[in-house]
């Protein structure tokens, strides 16, 4: 496995929320919650695992008509996604440069079943 693969943000949610954020600066609750199609509650879920981690932080604003939440990737966010991006990229490379029916990195291309 690639060195630079990230086990806690393979997790597809959490991947999906990185994804959205990675070209953002500040993106609103409601609009990574639709894009994912997802419930506020798993949402909230993982968005607080990858706060907890370093990866995201959360800033709730209070105007006339509501309170929102938003959400951004931090410095180590942004980092942790884009090695993992490259860890992802390795990976599809090695396996488009594999012989048909082998396993990529297995010993001696070892034919899969």
């Amino acid at each position: 496995m690639d060195a630079l693969f990230d086990e806690f943000l393979h997790v597809p949610a959490r991947l999906s929320v990185v994804a959205l954020l990675a070209p953002a600066d500040w993106v609103e609750f409601g609009f990574l919650r639709d894009t994912i199609g997802t419930s506020d509650s798993a949402l909230s879920k993982q968005v607080t695992a990858l706060c907890g981690a370093g990866y995201t932080e959360v800033r709730k604003d209070q105007d006339r008509r509501a309170r929102r939440t938003f959400v951004r990737l931090t410095p180590d966010g942004r980092r942790a996604f884009r090695r993992h991006a490259a860890a992802l990229e390795r990976i599809v490379a090695a396996a488009a440069q594999s012989p048909p029916g082998t396993v990529p990195g297995s010993p001696e291309g070892t034919a899969t079943a």
